[in-house]
């Protein structure tokens, strides 16, 4: 276990919840290689999810890249190249144009419910950007969502942006229907993207500025968790699986821990972005994970 596996935020989550023996182990299986299962794994997919803050304003965003399977690949035993750019108007285009900007990417194939997390810095290429992987591991399906299948829609024409600093009531209802959203945070040793699931519910827009969910139990790393303790900012990535348009929000969040152990997340949002129709993916219907608390509470 080295030193910089964890730092002092993630320390202080794991010792509060008393699983700092079992993240260690766990932590073994985080460096910077990618092994060649898990780059022929980026190859077949046909999106990736980003994390990182904008270097001007200092806000944390998660978007979303999609094209057809091996625009991102491996080039190297530490660093992938990504042959997409991310839309003008993008509110990361920014950062990934700022060399050695902290940047988190999550693979998922809802097909096989895998998942794959690379962290890193990235640099701007002439194809789109690249990023020298610093933590390279992947996380058990849990709460992942069974898709089947998708197909790209060749009529696709994103929409304009709309930005606004509360959420509409059609923008709440999105969200309480949803059963994914992404996760960036960030810390000063770099930036993370990660996965949320459960039953539609298990996110709530409790007013047009704040969100709620529960922190349910997984892989006693608390990498996301950690960051938040030790920085507030977060960004969140809703995607409508089967119109494409994404719901990015910026803003902070907090953890809440009760007496009976149980964590809940309260996200207070300062800038909305919803783009129409932005990603060509169509996919079929969810089948719920077998993890999932059936109440989505």
């Amino acid at each position: 276990m080295t030193t910089t596996t964890y730092h002092e935020g993630s320390r202080a989550v794991q010792d509060r919840v008393g699983v700092r023996e079992l993240a260690d182990h766990v932590g073994r299986s985080i460096g910077p290689g990618i092994k060649p299962v898990a780059a022929a794994f980026l190859e077949r997919q046909p999106f990736l999810v980003l994390g990182a803050a904008d270097p001007t304003t200092g806000e944390v965003w998660s978007s979303v890249l999609a094209d057809t399977p091996g625009f991102v690949r491996a080039t190297g035993p530490d660093q992938i190249a990504v042959r997409t750019a991310l839309a003008p108007t993008d509110p990361l285009r920014a950062a990934l144009a700022t060399p050695g900007t902290p940047v988190g990417t999550i693979a998922l194939d809802p097909r096989t419910r895998r998942r794959m997390r690379l962290n890193g810095r990235a640099r701007p290429t002439p194809e789109g950007f690249a990023v020298r992987a610093e933590k390279v591991f992947s996380n058990c399906p849990k709460y992942l969502q069974k898709r089947d299948t998708y197909e790209e829609d060749p009529t696709r024409t994103p929409g304009r942006p709309e930005v606004s600093t509360r959420l509409s009531p059609r923008q709440r209802a999105f969200i309480a229907a949803s059963d994914t959203f992404f996760l960036a945070t960030v810390h000063e040793t770099g930036a993370d993207a990660s996965h949320r699931g459960g039953n539609p519910g298990f996110v709530r827009a409790a007013s047009p500025r704040e969100l709620t969910w529960p922190d349910y139990p997984g892989n006693s790393m608390f990498l996301t968790l950690g960051n938040l303790a030790a920085d507030p900012r977060a960004g969140i990535l809703f995607l409508d699986w089967t119109t494409g348009t994404t719901l990015q929000l910026t803003g902070e969040a907090e953890t809440y821990f009760t007496a009976n152990g149980d964590r809940t997340i309260r996200f207070t949002l300062t800038k909305a972005i919803e783009t129409p129709s932005a990603v060509p993916l169509r996919w079929s219907a969810p089948q719920f994970s077998p993890a999932n608390p059936e109440s989505g509470r």
